[in-house]
């Protein structure tokens, strides 16, 4: 099966750092757009961070997070340092997503396996 497994979430305080892993199996994902976007209640969803030819962030996090794909374990990674109560969220790792020029976008309508369930991340 395709899937996408997320981990290392929790809950931190302000100022705090915690790492995201996303191990990729069944498909060579790494071998595309790969990224994160988070969801907070009542919010849209943002792309936080994605690798592809090229590495992207928003602005909300740029200096603050770093992306990193491991081709050899297939799997993804998201460095968050001085973590803030507004990064609460939870983040999901996606192999569907797009960048073009500097804009990431995900689809509205991922295939099958191409999304991770989740991982919270809880910021006081």
């Amino acid at each position: 099966d395709v899937q996408l497994v997320e981990s290392g979430g929790g809950s931190v305080q302000a100022g705090g750092s915690l790492r995201l892993s996303c191990a990729a199996s069944g498909y060579p994902y790494t071998a595309g757009c790969m990224g994160w976007f988070r969801q907070a209640p009542g919010k849209e969803r943002e792309g936080v961070a994605a690798v592809d030819v090229i590495t992207v962030y928003a602005d909300s996090v740029k200096g603050r997070f770093t992306i990193s794909l491991d081709n050899v374990n297939n799997t993804l990674y998201l460095h968050m340092n001085d973590l803030k109560p507004e990064d609460t969220a939870m983040y999901v790792c996606a192999a569907d997503c797009t960048i073009v020029g500097s804009i990431l976008s995900f689809s509205d309508l991922p295939p099958p396996g191409y999304r991770g369930q989740g991982t919270q991340v809880t910021v006081s």
